[in-house]
């Protein structure tokens, strides 16, 4: 057959088979509005325009089964974890994809994904194989193309013409469909995405150090200040018995009066790649979504300052915020014995990046770590969706858990304990994180502030993980928990009031409060420090 009859069979054949989460979701829209049709019909004729103009540009007689091959691959794979974990296959998604490293891979690659992308590729593989294209001249099968894209434009602005009453609210209100068209989005989404980390013009770095400087409490001899900064991994505020969650999954936290936790934080983004840089910039989530160029972060100014800082890593990298300073994995400089008990299979939990911690920080320049040491700990946290990884069996307090990556083959309350046992071993990492720095309280003033990059969804409107666009994210993707706890040295160092931080542990925050209230719990000035976001401004005697 001609390669633009093989083009249209394959548009076909994509359309019944690798579009199941467009379907159903768009059933489960249409059936609060009561017409199928209505919506059913217009979304068809988008994706089968989409589809079409995406392969007819590689309708020719030669070199393009093995490309239709690939497409029909990434199709597959694409249905399978959007009907999997609900996740849409936006920008920020494939970032998300090009970003993560073996371990968190390892946890996706199941029997299940092999049985779903097998039941897609199979017949279509078989037909490839003894598929003869007629052979015909270059200029001819161009024609031929450019007559499939016109065919593809034209059923769009008919699509478009005829459908508009039903089509511009359903895409105005459910922005995610546009992102569950396959495999145009995951197509478009890569393209933008290696466009963006590897193609775009380089952004010229914005300076935000000039005039940073160390504070009052700095001048003569003081004690050096030690402050943890903790960045968590998934977690959700409302899984932190701490804010009022009826489990006890934050048994060694609760036990000590001194530690606060606030209630109301919301994140960035809803995913690592989106909420690391974004937290760390002196800009808020609006102005870092709006910038034309880069800035220096956090770590660049308290560095600036004259303090030292230490980025540590139990994750897939730090997206950029740590190049400036110094930075190491979690499994870099342990023992073999500590390996083999802390990174059993190359996966360390959150505890190694405290074996050593010593040895870590007396390697830092003597000179600014006399003066202090900002010490970021980057979790791993409850990073899914092997949430069962993520706990020791000490730590499972709840049972049975899920014990499998496939989530939506779970009982729901197993996979809430699987979760929340998660949330026992962040707990339990926190507070010896705490111990360890009171352990050094005679020597420094220590403190730990913890917040997380993003939230999490445990099967709520049929979602999973995370990673949804931010204005459709549900909030428990946004909800974030955020801890500190302050050595008694330090907060009259600071002239904290405890008493009063534990009125304001109900007030709306978000990410953007990090930045400036970093800040003060360093005692370092910068003209970018705004005192309206400073959480500790209202409870510090200067």
């Amino acid at each position: 057959m001609s390669a633009q009859r093989a083009v249209l069979l394959l548009t076909l054949y994509l359309l019944l088979t690798a579009n199941w989460p467009l379907w159903l979701s768009l059933a489960r829209i249409a059936q609060g509005q009561g017409d199928v049709l209505s919506l059913g019909v217009p979304m068809l004729g988008l994706l089968a325009s989409a589809t079409l103009a995406v392969l007819g540009v590689t309708a020719w007689s030669r070199g393009m089964r093995w490309l239709w091959w690939l497409l029909l691959l990434v199709a597959a794979l694409a249905q399978y974890y959007m009907l999997t974990y609900r996740v849409v296959m936006d920008p920020g998604m494939l970032t998300n994809v090009m970003q993560t490293d073996v371990r968190e891979t390892r946890d996706l690659l199941t029997a299940r994904l092999l049985t779903s992308v097998l039941l897609v590729m199979t017949l279509p593989t078989w037909w490839l194989l003894h598929l003869q294209l007629l052979p015909a001249p270059w200029w001819r099968q161009m024609a031929r193309n450019a007559g499939l894209i016109a065919l593809a434009l034209a059923l769009a602005g008919a699509t478009i013409a005829l459908g508009s009453r039903s089509l511009a609210p359903l895409m105005r209100n459910h922005t995610e469909l546009r992102y569950l068209m396959n495999p145009a989005a995951p197509l478009f989404s890569s393209v933008m995405a290696v466009h963006d980390q590897w193609f775009s013009r380089p952004r010229t770095l914005v300076k935000m150090t000039a005039g940073a400087a160390l504070g009052a409490s700095h001048a003569g001899n003081r004690r050096p200040l030690l402050l943890a900064l903790v960045v968590g991994e998934t977690a959700r505020a409302d899984h932190f018995a701490l804010n009022g969650y009826a489990r006890a999954t934050n048994p060694e936290l609760a036990r000590r009066d001194d530690v606060l936790s606030w209630r109301d934080v919301f994140s960035c983004g809803t995913s690592t790649a989106a909420s690391l840089p974004c937290m760390f910039s002196p800009l808020g989530r609006d102005g870092f979504l709006a910038r034309s160029e880069d800035t220096e972060n956090l770590l660049d100014v308290v560095q600036a300052a004259g303090l030292a800082v230490l980025w540590l890593d139990n994750q897939s990298g730090c997206k950029g915020v740590c190049d400036r300073v110094h930075h190491a994995d979690a499994i870099d400089g342990l023992s073999p014995q500590q390996r083999q008990q802390l990174c059993p299979g190359g996966e360390c939990s959150d505890e190694a990046m405290l074996a050593g911690l010593d040895a870590r920080i007396a390697a830092l320049p003597e000179a600014e770590r006399a003066r202090g040491v900002l010490l970021v700990l980057h979790q791993m946290g409850s990073h899914g969706p092997a949430y069962y990884k993520r706990s020791t069996a000490a730590q499972k307090t709840f049972e049975p858990e899920c014990r499998t990556e496939v989530l939506s083959d779970c009982d729901q309350q197993a996979l809430i304990n699987a979760y929340d046992n998660s949330i026992v071993a962040t707990d339990a990492f926190l507070a010896g994180t705490v111990d360890w720095l009171a352990q050094r309280s005679a020597q420094s003033d220590t403190g730990l502030l913890y917040v997380s990059d993003h939230g999490e969804s445990l099967g709520e409107y049929g979602l999973y993980l995370h990673g949804m666009p931010y204005a459709v994210a549900p909030d428990v993707q946004k909800h974030v928990p955020m801890l500190a706890w302050f050595s008694a040295p330090l907060q009259q160092r600071l002239g904290l009031s405890p008493v009063c931080l534990r009125t304001h542990l109900d007030a709306p925050l978000t990410h953007d409060n990090l930045y400036s209230s970093v800040l003060t719990l360093l005692d370092v000035r910068s003209p970018s420090y705004n005192r309206a976001l400073d959480l500790f401004a209202a409870c510090r005697r200067e």
